[in-house]
């Protein structure tokens, strides 16, 4: 019997989107590699996925919908060059085996430089994080080229308009065209450099994945395997970089609470409340053996020192009984090596949880006033939570209405939108 079409449609549409999410970074690398154009690469992959949109509903979604999409971007990719008269210096840029599917990259170039680096799309991490670009624009274009993250996610991740942020993207790609920078897998003396804003990409997206910048979902499960997968690799080729051990400690640790962080209906539960019977134990156990490797390197970094405190979160018994003395202390060094406002307003709300509400508000409002977070929600909400605690009612109200009004995650509106009646409306004591 044929199926319905409109069950066609829905499977295929389906099918376009497992394919955009799982193996969108692994055909944009074959093709990135095979073009030596971040834009055509781009460009030949979206049309591809036009055409799919197209066909599989009328014809069925194909054996290996990720070679289909390969085959004709790069079909796409000729026809742009044609139209561009730049086929002959390219064209012979496109005879790349089909295995470039199959993930297995070492029999693409023949005449490359042999490296380290096991995977894919950790080659073509470190290929986007060039010296020659800025550290954001390193980090922003590996988020979009390899990563798969819109536009607008990176904005909010960086915390600066959608049109700022297209702009940095833009000029990256056009730095890296017109300085005829090589795209390559760089050699293996070359990935300490390298090695910064690759775990910083890396980190953004388990960000993204662990609580999504927008849309319905407050979990991107996805995201947040893939940079795990990714920090193993990572792990794997740099055994000794505390840096590199402390980031996959720290995306366990975090993981590690996602089975109790929503309600059955997706709404966002917060760390007070979660049931930590659910925290999934092998995993911490893994991390917390990480944390103490990534600990006896020294100097401590910005990733060691962050597991460390996700670590005491996660060996507490509950939220009231975690050691938040050792955790102010902890931001203290944090903050030295690495200060920034977000550190802050963190180091702030475990001060506050060690009992100095007053002091905390304090650092907090502070932030306020310096207005460098003024777009971040959770600096508002972090207000809100202090004001309440402070027995000011409308003025947390005021904050957490703020917050609300500048989150794009259903889930997250929805928890802050509640915090604010009930700033409004306090329950009976």
């Amino acid at each position: 019997m044929t199926e319905p079409r409109g069950a066609t449609a829905r499977a295929s549409a389906d099918a376009l989107a497992r394919v955009f999410s799982d193996e969108r970074a692994l055909v944009l690398a074959a093709l990135v590699r095979s073009l030596r154009d971040l834009d055509l690469a781009e460009d030949s992959f979206a049309d591809a996925c036009a055409e799919a949109t197209e066909q599989w509903p009328v014809r069925g979604v194909p054996d290996n919908p990720a070679a289909w999409l390969m085959t004709v971007a790069k079909r796409r990719a000729i026809d742009r060059m044609r139209r561009e008269q730049t086929f002959a210096r390219k064209a012979r840029l496109l005879v790349v085996p089909d295995v470039a599917i199959d993930g297995n990259p070492d029999e693409l170039d023949l005449d490359r430089p042999v490296s380290a680096v096991p995977d894919d799309r950790l080659r073509l991490v470190f290929t986007c994080c060039h010296p020659a670009l800025s550290m954001q624009a390193q980090v922003a274009l590996t988020l979009r080229i390899v990563l798969g993250l819109s536009t607008a996610e990176i904005a909010r991740a960086f915390l600066v308009p959608e049109s700022t942020m297209a702009q940095r993207i833009t000029r990256a790609k056009r730095k890296i065209h017109d300085a005829g920078i090589p795209y390559r897998v760089p050699l293996d003396h070359e990935l300490p450099d390298r090695l910064t804003p690759a775990l910083a990409a890396v980190y953004l997206v388990f960000n993204e994945g662990y609580s999504g910048s927008a849309g319905a979902s407050l979990v991107r499960r996805g995201l947040a395997a893939e940079a795990i997968r990714l920090g193993r690799l990572l792990v794997d080729l740099l055994p000794d970089e505390g840096e590199v051990i402390g980031l996959l400690a720290l995306m366990l640790l975090q993981a590690s609470r996602l089975p109790s962080r929503t309600t059955p209906d997706g709404g966002l539960v917060t760390l007070p409340d979660q049931d930590r019977t659910r925290w999934d134990r092998p995993m911490i156990d893994e991390a917390l053996v990480l944390v103490e490797r990534a600990l006896r390197r020294a100097p401590h970094g910005v990733h060691p020192l962050q597991a460390a405190i996700a670590a005491l979160h996660a060996q507490a018994q509950d939220h009231e009984t975690t050691d938040w003395q050792q955790m102010v202390l902890l931001y203290d060094e944090l903050a030295r090596v690495a200060p920034s406002p977000v550190v802050g307003l963190n180091r702030a709300v475990a001060v506050a949880m060690a009992g100095r509400v007053d002091t905390a508000l304090v650092e907090v409002e502070a932030l306020v006033d310096a207005g460098a977070l003024t777009g971040y929600h959770l600096l508002h909400a972090t207000h809100g939570e202090l004001l309440l605690r402070a027995g000011r009612a409308d003025d947390a109200a005021d904050a957490f209405t703020r917050a609300a009004a500048l989150t794009d995650n259903a889930a997250e509106r929805h928890h802050l939108e509640g915090r604010r009646i009930t700033a409004t409306h306090p329950r009976p004591s």
